[in-house]
């Protein structure tokens, strides 16, 4: 049985596939032992849907660590850090996945209501959701409804999607709800205590932000922020800012063809010079040769232990 790791995190970024709603993970190539070749436990830039069809092992989200066996269904929020890992003795294990950003479904939602959007991503960020098939049944059919139609990819599939995934939100929201009625304070503990200020970093990247409002997010003192943040992440968090924007500096590039100087100002940067020098820190290039050449997003960040890399 794996070990329980907490040291440090590898961020590991996905992509929605341009037009769509959802990236799935599906099929044989899912069959794998799992978490025995990784070092740390790691977090995405997505929300994760599981479903485990066969295998049995460890799911550890956070500081809690769970058996898992089959028919189970995992949600884990964006920035939840987690690790699966598979039973040597009984072989591999089989899970398939869904990736999604939920911002882009409750502004769909709730349009206009910014107060309404911020108060629905906290509560469906809140904790990662695990539970047998037979606990949420409505849940569950939905989560396999929508891998199927990500599977046969039949005329109109998207449209599915998007139906599917309002339904599947809306059972969300009941089990969120249900769950803060019935654990509405609980002491905050490991990496969670800083998950507040990565949630800040991902809604506010594009402004100035001070790591005195990510402390006051997380209810600490800027200098007890700070060491809480740099023993998680191994970087302070003005590197974590500089990095989000990067990360959504290349997704811009790929989808426009806006001057540099416009990216730089879109996800935050005062100063192209400011954009171009961070971009090299992170990624080894300038923001012109990775846009003729965007293979080295999938390179990993260079000068740190947090690992930026795609997919698994």
């Amino acid at each position: 049985m794996g070990k329980k790791k907490k040291d440090t995190m590898e961020l590991r970024f996905y992509e929605v596939p341009q037009g769509e709603y959802v990236l799935a993970l599906l099929g044989d190539n899912w069959i794998r032992d799992y978490g025995h070749d990784e070092s740390n436990l790691h977090f995405h830039n997505l929300m994760e849907i599981g479903y485990c069809k066969n295998g049995t092992g460890e799911l550890i989200l956070n500081e809690e660590t769970k058996r898992y066996e089959p028919a189970m269904v995992s949600i884990i929020p964006q920035n939840y850090p987690h690790v699966t890992i598979s039973d040597i003795a009984e072989g591999p294990s089989y899970w398939e996945y869904l990736f999604f950003d939920p911002m882009v479904m409750i502004q769909e939602l709730y349009p206009d209501n910014a107060v309404m959007q911020k108060k629905v991503l906290q509560m469906i960020n809140r904790k990662a959701l695990f539970f047998h098939e037979w606990e949420n049944r409505g849940i569950s059919v939905l989560v396999k409804m929508l891998m199927d139609e990500m599977r046969q990819k039949k005329n109109h599939f998207n449209d599915c999607v998007r139906g599917l995934l309002i339904a599947f939100f809306a059972e969300l929201l009941r089990m969120c709800e249900s769950d803060v009625s019935e654990n509405e304070v609980k002491k905050k503990t490991g990496v969670s205590q800083i998950t507040a200020a990565l949630d800040y970093v991902r809604l506010e990247y594009a402004n100035n932000i001070r790591v005195e409002e990510l402390a006051k997010a997380s209810h600490m003192s800027e200098t007890h922020f700070r060491r809480v943040f740099e023993s998680y992440m191994n970087m302070s968090p003005m590197d974590y800012i500089n990095l989000m924007r990067v990360q959504k500096a290349c997704d811009i590039m790929k989808k426009t063809n806006d001057p540099m100087d416009v990216v730089a100002q879109k996800v935050g940067f005062t100063t192209t010079s400011t954009f171009n020098r961070n971009f090299k820190k992170y990624l080894n290039t300038s923001p012109y040769q990775w846009k003729i050449s965007p293979e080295n997003y999938e390179r990993k960040l260079l000068n740190y232990n947090i690992s930026a890399l795609k997919g698994w």
